[in-house]
C-alpha cells in the first residue's frame, strides 16, 4: 500500500475517533503507547543482571532509579517506533487501534513525550548510577530507532537480529548501573538475549506475516517462507542453551542451581523449536513456541535471581555438606 494512501486512509479514521473523555484514558493511552508488555520483558533481565552483578545484595534505591530509567529508556524508543510506523500500523488490523494511527494522540506530541523520556532516563543514571550505564541506555535507543526502525525493519530480512541488539542492551545497563564497568558475565547476558530474540519474534512474525506482507515489511517468513523460518528458529535455540551454561562455567558466576534450570528451560525451548521444524506450517506450534519463549526468558531471569541470592547459596553449601558426610 502507498504511504500517501495510508495517510489519507489514517486521516479518515482519526475523524471518526472520539476524542478521550477522561485524564485517565490519556494516561492509559500514552503507556500504550510506549508498549508496557515489551518493556516489562526487557526490566526483567534487567533485573537479573542486576542481581549477577551484586552477587545478591542490590542496592534497593538503585534498583528502583535503574528501572525507572529502563522504562523511560525502552519507552522512549517505542515511542518513536510507533510514531515512525504509524503508516504501516493503520494498515494493519492488530495495530491499527494504537494511539498515533487511531488519531489518540498527535504525532508532535508523541514526539515530546519521548523526548521528555529520555532526558528522564539518562539524568537519573547519570546522576544516581554512572555515566557508562546512561550512556548505554541512550545507545539502546539509537540502535532500536535508527538501525531497527528507520534502516531495517523496512529492508531487510534479517532486521530483527541485527536490530535485536537494542533490545539485549538492558542487562548491560544493569551490570553497568551496579559495577560502573561491563565484565564478559554482562556480555554472555548480552548474548543470550540477542540469540533468544529471533526465535521469539520469527515465532510470532509466522503467526502474523500477512499483516506484515500487506504493509511490504519484509520479515524473513515473508521473504523466505515458514521452512526456512523454522530452521533459523531452531538453529538459534540450539545456540542459544550451551552460551546460558557459560554463567556457570567457565565464567563461574553462577552456582548449581541456575544451571539446572537452564538446562531444563532450554531442553523445552528447543523441542517446541524442533516441533514447529518439522510441521512449519503449523501456526498453532509457532503460537505455542512464541508464548513459551516469553516465559522462558522470564523463568531463566527469575532463576539467576534465585541463584544470586545468599540464602541460595548458603542452602547450597549445607546441602553439598551433607552429601559429603554421606560419602
Amino acid at each position: 500500500m502507498k504511504l500517501d494512501r495510508v495517510f489519507t486512509s489514517t486521516l479518515t479514521f482519526n475523524s471518526t475517533t472520539p476524542y478521550h473523555q477522561t485524564t485517565w484514558e490519556v494516561i492509559q493511552s500514552y503507556v500504550q503507547l510506549t508498549k508496557p508488555r515489551i518493556i516489562l520483558l526487557l526490566l526483567i533481565t534487567m533485573v537479573a543482571s542486576m542481581g549477577m552483578a551484586a552477587k545478591g545484595h542490590v542496592d534497593p534505591w538503585l534498583l528502583l532509579i535503574t528501572l525507572v530509567s529502563g522504562a523511560c529508556a525502552a519507552g522512549a524508543a517505542n515511542t518513536i517506533n510507533c510514531l515512525y510506523d504509524r503508516d504501516i500500523d493503520f494498515a494493519m488490523e492488530r495495530t491499527r487501534h494504537r494511539p498515533l494511527p487511531s488519531g489518540r494522540i498527535e504525532p508532535h506530541d508523541a514526539l515530546l513525550f519521548a523526548i521528555a523520556l529520555i532526558v528522564i532516563s539518562f539524568t537519573l543514571l547519570a546522576v544516581f548510577a554512572n555515566l557508562l550505564s546512561a550512556s548505554l541506555a541512550m545507545i539502546g535507543i539509537l540502535v532500536y530507532v535508527l538501525v531497527y526502525t528507520h534502516w531495517l525493519k523496512r529492508h531487510h530480512s534479517q532486521n530483527i537480529v541485527i536490530g535485536g541488539v537494542a533490545g539485549a542492551i538492558p542487562p548491560l545497563v544493569g551490570w553497568a548501573a551496579v559495577t560502573g564497568d561491563l565484565s564478559w558475565a554482562a556480555w554472555c547476558l548480552f548474548v543470550i538475549v540477542f540469540l533468544w530474540t529471533p526465535p521469539h519474534f520469527w515465532a510470532l512474525a509466522m503467526m502474523i506475516q500477512d499483516d506484515y506482507a500487506k504493509v511490504n515489511v519484509p520479515m524473513l517468513p515473508v521473504v523466505a517462507g515458514n521452512e526456512t523460518t523454522a530452521r533459523q528458529i531452531f538453529a538459534y535455540t540450539l545456540i542459544l542453551i550451551p552460551v546460558t551454561l557459560l554463567l556457570g562455567y567457565p565464567l563461574d558466576v553462577m552456582n548449581l542451581l541456575y544451571p539446572l534450570i537452564a538446562l531444563v528451560l532450554g531442553g523445552i525451548f528447543v523441542h517446541k523449536a524442533w516441533l514447529l521444524m518439522q510441521s512449519p506450517s503449523n501456526l498453532e506450534l509457532a503460537r505455542s513456541l512464541f508464548k513459551y519463549s516469553i516465559v522462558y526468558m522470564i523463568l531463566l531471569s527469575i532463576g539467576i535471581v534465585i541463584d544470586c541470592l545468599p540464602i541460595t547459596y548458603s542452602a547450597l553449601n549445607r546441602i553439598s555438606g551433607i552429601i559429603n558426610l554421606l560419602n
